[in-house]
């Protein structure tokens, strides 16, 4: 099987059952995403009419941090990354990554700016840079998240803090 079929496309799915499970959470908080779902819209305008981009990291949990995506590309084999997530071009101005337990509410400019900061900076303050064969992007730690990035956390199953 294809790379698209083994590994893009499940991962694909697997971000739009996430897009649709926060779409409900924040509807419950009354917050209405309306998200865009064609490709058409998705590159012209942004993931959601609302400028936020919804991000599923299920990892998060088990390593205490967020994975922040600045390039990527949707097969190994291309030669080339395109600028994605924060450093992508669209309406998006705030940034919602979690998993089914907790998400994070946060500023895509915040974001950048600790990127662009530089290494030294980023290194003290626990951020690290990551590289796979289809994304380039950064760690933050949750609690640094929380505490200096954040303007909403949310708590799914019971209350938001």
């Amino acid at each position: 099987m294809s790379y698209f079929g083994e590994t893009y496309k499940p991962q694909l799915e697997e971000a739009a059952r996430y897009q649709d499970f926060i779409a409900d959470e924040l509807l419950k908080r009354g917050i209405v995403l309306n998200q865009y779902a064609s490709r058409e819209y998705q590159r012209k305008v942004g993931e959601s009419a609302s400028g936020i981009e919804i991000k599923y990291d299920k990892r998060m949990a088990e390593t205490g941090n967020v994975y922040i995506e600045v390039a990527e590309k949707s097969n190994p084999s291309l030669p080339d990354y395109s600028d994605s997530g924060v450093y992508r071009n669209d309406n998006t101005w705030l940034y919602l990554i979690g998993n089914y337990e907790k998400a994070l509410l946060m500023s895509k400019r915040q974001l950048r700016l600790c990127i662009e900061y530089g290494e030294a900076w980023r290194k003290n303050n626990g951020i690290i840079s990551r590289e796979t064969a289809t994304s380039r992007g950064y760690t933050f730690p949750v609690e640094y998240c929380k505490r200096f990035l954040c303007l909403r956390f949310f708590v799914f199953g019971g209350d938001s803090q």
